[in-house]
């Protein structure tokens, strides 16, 4: 591990902890020695890092310390850089586009050492991916399951049944084959899992459904399925 890491390791440690760390401790998180983190306590409370204790008694980190932002790790770039990737393949344009923000925003905010790795990290996605849906809005979905709104689909099924549904949006599980909305539906009382490019048209209500949300997402948690309808 890098010093640079094992450091910014050190302090997420203390952060984390609800109350005095060892350096003993420490050393097996980080799978060092004790003298090695003393070493690094030292060197980290020289630099101003408002880090209290002692050997023998532990350490804690005065509270309100924070780090400053886009401190990242060679692996939590490799992350980022992956999940980025994986996000052109969910047919999602309005993810696509906040994905290409956020990787513009890392390059301009880290440092030389580590915008190097951005650029060049080994990580590679295959392109290939579920369509973007030509009659289902994924920003108005994902709006309408912050907002906690119900949806009207105009919606034809495997069978090619065409049916008119209203629905409580709770999630979206991409796929590489294919995107599901997947909520209660008024129609069929039940939860039910609707393929994207199976929707024939969408209008997203004033109707919220709040006071029923905790209660339907818990249900469809606890099934953890994610059939299409």
């Amino acid at each position: 591990m890098r010093r640079a890491d094992r450091l910014f390791d050190i302090i997420q440690a203390l952060r984390a902890a609800s109350g005095p760390l060892t350096a003993a401790q420490l050393a097996d998180q980080l799978e060092v020695t004790p003298r090695t983190v003393y070493r690094d306590i030292a060197s980290l409370q020289a630099s101003r890092v408002p880090i209290e204790g002692a050997a023998g008694l532990g350490y804690l980190l005065r509270q309100g310390f924070d780090l400053p932002p886009l401190m990242f790790t060679r692996d939590e770039i490799e992350a980022i850089l992956v999940g980025a990737r994986l996000i052109k393949r969910t047919g999602d344009p309005g993810l696509q586009a906040a994905a290409e923000g956020v990787l513009s925003k890392l390059s301009v905010a880290l440092p030389p050492h580590l915008k190097d790795h951005l650029d060049l990290a080994p990580v590679y996605v295959s392109p290939a991916g579920a369509v973007v849906p030509e009659r289902a809005d994924l920003g108005d979905i994902r709006l309408a399951i912050r907002e906690r709104r119900k949806l009207r689909l105009n919606y034809v099924d495997v069978d090619g049944n065409a049916t008119e549904r209203i629905v409580l949006p709770l999630a979206i599980a991409y796929f590489v084959e294919a995107t599901l909305l997947c909520g209660w539906c008024e129609l069929r009382q039940g939860q039910r899992h609707f393929r994207l490019d199976r929707i024939q048209g969408m209008d997203l209500l004033a109707d919220s459904f709040a006071a029923d949300h905790d209660r339907l997402m818990a249900d469809w948690l606890s099934r953890q399925q994610l059939p299409s309808t």
